[in-house]
């Protein structure tokens, strides 16, 4: 087992609320191990640029409430190539660097993975996206930020709703995944939810707003996924359109205002936890794997396994949201 004195962080991919706490927990936990720690400025693409830099206790003072990520995040397609990698690694060499935390989501992993394979330097990988799509762990990083963000938003757009008699089609982020759909419809009393993982015949919800009509419930809220099968908010807000003209209907796009702002309290703990735990992992000759927290206890996931697995959604879920929004 080789023994690890230098370790960089990085995040890469997007950005998600958390990941500021994640680096100062990565940076201060090495500190304490005494370990010598540097940040990578704009995930893989400073790795090949060598934006490298060492990080003390106090680069990370005050950032455990801020949103975004300190040391930046970019894509960077040149480190798909293997020559690109290469270069990456060398540049590590230069700092003598032995260990890697990367914070990020599926993409960035799959990096990481494939650095470790190729020139035998053990990475950790942290969750951090808020989508909530990767399996091995109960929540990922920035997840709970995004999903409150939301929440707060359809809450006031339903006020508006309310006020006015109409019907609100709320479209959220969530490309490949409907957990945040998913969770912000449930706490907001949404009649709809639209997923990616659950397909949902637009014709259905107009039978059942028509149905509504007559019944004189005009308030209605459709929250649907950006990738969900009916296509985002404005291709649902259409087809509803055509064949209900007399509803007052309307689209609300969050869009990256829930990738922003100060991270929630079980943000900050679990991209705390993570961090540390990555640390942890480091220092005892781990490798390769991601942190996840399951069950309230920190878990190891193979890296490879943490690509090519994804989260699933209960089947239930959606009885529940049938059954509540009745």
């Amino acid at each position: 087992m080789k023994k690890v004195n230098n370790i960089a962080v990085l995040t890469s991919g997007g950005d998600a609320p958390g990941m500021n706490a994640a680096v100062r927990a990565v940076v201060r936990t090495g500190i304490y191990n005494q370990l010598n720690v540097f940040g990578v400025m704009y995930g893989y693409r400073g790795m090949l640029k060598n934006e490298i830099f060492p990080l003390e206790s106090k680069s990370v003072a005050n950032i455990i409430q801020r949103g975004g990520t300190i040391l930046k995040t970019a894509r960077c397609k040149e480190f798909y190539e293997a020559e690109g990698r290469k270069k990456a690694y060398e540049n590590l060499k230069k700092h003598n660097i032995d260990g890697i935390v990367v914070i990020g989501g599926d993409g960035s992993f799959n990096g990481a993975y494939k650095l470790s394979q190729e020139f035998d330097i053990p990475c950790i990988g942290l969750p951090g996206t808020i989508d909530k799509d990767i399996a091995g762990s109960d929540f990922t990083i920035g997840f709970d930020t995004a999903v409150n963000t939301a929440v707060d938003a359809i809450d006031k757009i339903r006020d508006t709703a309310d006020a006015h008699d109409r019907l609100f089609i709320i479209e959220v982020m969530g490309r490949d995944a409907g957990y945040i759909a998913l969770h912000s419809g449930i706490s907001t009393g949404a009649e709809h939810i639209m997923t990616p993982e659950h397909i949902i015949d637009v014709q259905d919800i107009i039978l059942e707003l028509q149905a509504n009509e007559r019944r004189k419930k005009l308030v209605n809220i459709i929250v649907v996924a950006e990738g969900s099968a009916a296509g985002g908010a404005e291709a649902v807000a259409r087809q509803i359109k055509e064949q209900c003209p007399q509803l007052d209907t309307r689209v609300t796009i969050l869009g990256h205002i829930q990738r922003g702002g100060s991270p929630t309290c079980q943000d900050r703990i679990l991209a705390s936890r993570m961090g540390y735990a990555a640390v942890e992992a480091l220092l005892n000759g781990t490798s390769n794997v991601m942190v996840g927290i399951v069950n309230n206890k920190i878990q190891y996931t193979p890296l490879e396994q943490a690509i090519k697995a994804k989260e699933h959604i209960d089947p239930e879920w959606f009885k529940i949201v049938k059954i509540l929004a009745s």
